[in-house]
């Protein structure tokens, strides 16, 4: 096992690539998904569970793990990994766009921002130093530069002064890292939809340089359209020899389309939240299990899926303990998204492998077209 934190990159077609990303605690096969931990739990998933669907890396949450139950007592406990009994990589965010979101409860100045807890209100500073020192005392095996996101759309002289703010945050946070053998710091560029703008962020990060880079200030309000837009160029201003993970998406086909544009790591909270709320991702569509038209269908939500709620239950079921408000229900869905959320990147990394990417797409695109998405 190395003892270090390295990417081999194994593979490319067209823009897509596969590779390793090799930690102390395991690899990370690419392209991956991560299921959001957001509190140190997949909602509705046993650990044991998000591993069986696949899933190599986790993602939790800074700003929510250090208001409950504070990075403090988790270090106390041993560290992350023991805490939620996940023993494998965990990536954590830097808090930045959670504090994006509180709008008016926060202050942001140069030095980092206050704001105020969602859960209580009692008032706390998340500085670059700070972001870096919660995701140490958590154990992450991935660490993220703390930033600032502003949501789009917005003016261009409002999204450059938040670049070079997170660019002089992305050196701070580089500083307070230190050296650290076997974990890694990712940097994060900014600059919205501005094709310059995102080329001086990417220059200014690898200057100071980082194990892995991400691509942020995307997936928030700007629609698939621009987004791959961005990515058509974005991607291209990373260094090769990296990962690039890009935070926060996505939709199946968001998902697909940014690996084909160079993409190597995503997360979203989409397939446990739809899970929970009666969603099924499937290959043919969008089921929603709640629909009266499933309540006599002793079908599987997908012939083809080997997960448990495919496996051993009908529609008819799910419709049921759905309509009943039962736990198991979200279970059993969540399962059922994330396996296929995995089942996706499996594909794309052994077509990417075989140099059959683009037929890999064709058909995942054309089978898409076969179902449709059902209302809520």
């Amino acid at each position: 096992m190395t003892k270090r934190f390295s990417f081999d990159l194994k593979a490319t077609d067209g823009k897509a690539r596969t590779g390793v990303i090799n930690t102390p605690r395991g690899e990370v096969r690419t392209p991956a998904f991560m299921p959001v931990g957001t509190a140190a739990t997949v909602k509705a998933m046993m650990p044991e569970s998000v591993r069986a669907t696949g899933a190599d890396i986790l993602l939790g949450n800074t700003y929510h793990l250090m208001l409950r139950p504070t990075a403090e007592r988790i270090d106390r406990l041993g560290g992350l990994h023991k805490f939620m009994n996940w023993e494998r990589p965990i990536l954590t965010d830097s808090g930045g766009f959670q504090v994006m979101s509180l709008a008016g409860l926060r202050k942001l100045t140069e030095k980092g921002v206050t704001f105020k807890s969602h859960i209580d209100g009692s008032k706390h500073e998340l500085t670059p130093e700070r972001s870096i020192e919660i995701q140490r005392l958590l154990g992450s095996d991935i660490v993220m530069c703390f930033d600032e996101c502003p949501a789009l759309p917005a003016d261009r002289e409002r999204i450059a002064e938040s670049m070079r703010l997170s660019m002089r945050w992305a050196e701070r946070s580089r500083e307070a890292f230190g050296d650290r053998p076997g974990h890694a710091l990712f940097g994060i560029m900014q600059g919205g939809l501005e094709q310059d703008l995102r080329e001086e962020s990417a220059e200014a990060l690898r200057k100071i340089g980082f194990e892995g880079y991400a691509v942020g200030g995307l997936a928030v309000g700007e629609g698939q359209e621009a987004m791959f837009g961005c990515l058509d160029y974005a991607p291209d201003f990373l260094p090769v020899d990296k990962p690039r993970y890009l935070m926060g998406v996505g939709k199946p086909d968001d998902i697909v389309g940014a690996v084909a544009r160079g993409i190597d790591m995503m997360d979203c909270v989409l397939p446990s939240r739809s899970g929970r709320t009666g969603q099924a991702f499937t290959r043919h569509g969008v089921v929603n299990i709640k629909n009266a038209r499933h309540a006599d269908d002793p079908r599987p939500l997908d012939e083809n899926c080997s997960c448990p709620a495919c496996s051993n239950y009908s529609r008819a079921y799910l419709h049921h303990v759905f309509r009943s408000n039962e736990m198991i229900s979200g279970m059993l869905l969540t399962w059922h998204n994330l396996h296929y959320f995995q089942e996706i990147m499996q594909g794309m990394r052994d077509a990417i492998a075989a140099g059959t990417f683009e037929a890999w797409q064709a058909e995942f695109h054309a089978q898409r077209a076969q179902g449709d998405i059902e209302p809520l």
